[in-house]
C-alpha cells in the first residue's frame, strides 16, 4: 500500500515527497520517483502538475 503525504525540504534545500510504503516512511527526491513504482501514481494532480513544470523548465536549459 503506498499513501502520499505530503512534500518538505530536505537538509540540502532539496524537495522531497513523503510517502508510506507497507507501513514505513520514505521520502523520495523527485528524479527516483521511477524508482519506486506506484508512487507517482499516488501523487495528487497538483504535485504532478508542479513536477511536469520543472521537467519542462529543465528541458528548456
Amino acid at each position: 500500500m503506498i499513501r502520499y503525504m505530503g512534500t518538505r525540504k530536505n537538509e540540502q534545500g532539496a524537495t522531497v515527497y513523503v510517502f508510506v510504503i507497507n507501513g514505513m516512511q520514505k521520502e523520495i527526491r523527485e528524479l527516483a520517483l521511477k524508482q519506486h513504482p506506484g508512487c507517482f501514481e499516488a501523487l495528487p494532480a497538483s504535485a504532478k502538475a508542479k513536477i511536469e513544470a520543472n521537467r519542462n523548465w529543465m528541458s528548456k536549459l
